[in-house]
């Protein structure tokens, strides 16, 4: 059927329970030079302890640990080694990085988006609940969410939960090889609170729905559920869902399209079918 987003509600009873992902995108685009000239442009993707950050580093010439890159923004970058396809680096700013990529950061807007970040899109590129500040791009079906929806869910009495997931550069990533089961995904940090794992268990108890918003939650959600029964999880998750996948911790997705040969295309067609998520593609 084709329906607008506002039209949720109609297809939600009393009682169910909406769960979004409440990460908070951070301005995570640098820019510098290597000493010896070189540009170099860094992309973090997971803030580490000490003023430490794991990150894509574009460059003409792979940095070797000890290089250091002065940055556009103040400061310096030290690159201390590799963590697989990323770099290991730590910044020297003169104060806690989180709080100094907020104005000498750029908002990583994703590959499809043909511009620059403005201004404005430090708040318009996050979903009205974003808290959880630690992702490189937003959790996409969230943003669809404003406060008028949020209101009309809550006025039928449909509840809302929130996980955390930080969504990392990998998220973008296509599928590099033609057997799936050689592709290894990105590890992302998750967090599922117990007080929320009470709700999911009453609402499935009075015969209610969960319905995920977004491919971040419903991974979310059965990262928690590997051992067969949703418990309260806090760490890290490299789960890859993919048809023949039997689903534990969710009974509805809210998703949007994605893109060709993606984990995420895989993922909801596990959940759905591939022939009727193909025909909905087709038809759209």
């Amino acid at each position: 059927a084709d329906r607008h987003v506002r039209d949720l509600p109609e297809y939600l009873q009393p009682g169910d329970l909406l769960v979004f992902n409440d990460t908070r995108v951070i301005p995570a685009r640098l820019f510098g030079q290597k000493e010896s000239g070189g540009r170099v442009e860094i992309l973090i993707e997971r803030l580490l302890p000490d003023n430490g950050a794991r990150a894509q580093i574009g460059a003409s010439k792979s940095p070797k640990p000890g290089t250091r890159i002065v940055l556009d923004a103040g400061g310096q970058a030290e690159v201390l080694g590799r963590d697989g396809e990323f770099y290991v680096l730590r910044f020297d700013v003169g104060r806690v990085l989180e709080d100094w990529l907020a104005h000498a950061g750029r908002l990583p807007l994703p590959p499809y988006i043909h511009r620059d970040p403005g201004a404005g899109d430090i708040e318009r590129y996050q979903t009205v609940f974003a808290r959880e500040p630690g992702a490189v791009a937003a959790p996409t079906a969230g943003l669809h969410f404003d406060e008028g929806l949020l209101a009309a869910l809550h006025a039928k009495g449909i509840e809302t939960g929130h996980v955390t997931l930080h969504v990392g550069a990998g998220t973008f990533q296509p599928m590099r090889v033609d057997d799936i089961s050689e592709h290894h995904m990105h590890s992302e940090w998750c967090r599922v609170e117990a007080g929320l794992v009470e709700r999911i268990h009453a609402a499935r108890a009075r015969g209610n729905r969960v319905v995920a918003v977004g491919t971040t939650v419903a991974r979310s959600l059965e990262t928690a559920a590997r051992g067969g029964t949703l418990a309260p999880f806090a760490g890290e998750t490299d789960i890859f869902i993919f048809p023949g996948y039997r689903f534990v911790a969710i009974d509805a997705l809210f998703t949007n399209f994605h893109l060709p040969e993606s984990t995420l295309m895989m993922l909801v067609s596990a959940f759905a079918g591939k022939d009727r998520i193909f025909e909905a593609y087709r038809h759209a």
